[in-house]
């Protein structure tokens, strides 16, 4: 694998954290960075194992898991029986939508269900710390003439 000049996201973090970045956390820091979907263990190995032929599923479970030790990724249950991962996003809140019948994620930012749920702490006597949001929904049936609008994360 060719050196690549600037670090990941994730490679900072890791560095800011004081990890020993080794060439096979780079790669998968890397991975994870590049991840537009949330990926389990499985995809994360066989993404890094094309771009370095010398890591093991079992390095990979350990780098995952330390990150997430460390507050740099995530788990998320989106079902499925397996955990998905993310970087963890300080001061940047989105939520998720997950399709039940194929698992694709979509991930949103909503301003108001947000100042909602502040309010709601408040109205309960306690100070907002966080949100997550995640919602399972099925697509609706449309009919030929009907169309809906694009959504952020949304492919068409």
């Amino acid at each position: 694998m060719k050196a690549q000049a600037a670090e990941s996201r994730i490679e900072q973090l890791c560095v800011e954290h004081g990890l020993k970045m080794t060439g096979q956390r780079r790669v998968i820091a890397r991975v994870l960075s590049e991840a537009d979907d949330h990926p389990d263990v499985e995809e994360l190995y066989r993404r890094a194992l094309s771009l370095d032929s010398r890591i093991s599923v079992a390095t990979v479970y350990r780098t995952v898991r330390l990150l997430e030790e460390k507050g740099i990724l995530e788990r998320r249950d989106f079902g499925g029986g397996r955990a998905r991962y993310e970087a963890t996003e300080h001061g940047h809140h989105h939520y998720h939508l997950i399709d039940v019948d194929n698992g694709r994620v979509i991930e949103f930012e909503d301003p108001e269900a947000e100042e909602l749920m502040r309010r709601m702490a408040d109205r309960l006597g306690f100070e907002f710390v966080s949100l997550r949001l995640e919602l399972f929904g099925k697509k609706k049936k449309q009919s030929a003439s009907a169309a809906t609008p694009h959504r952020k994360g949304e492919t068409t």
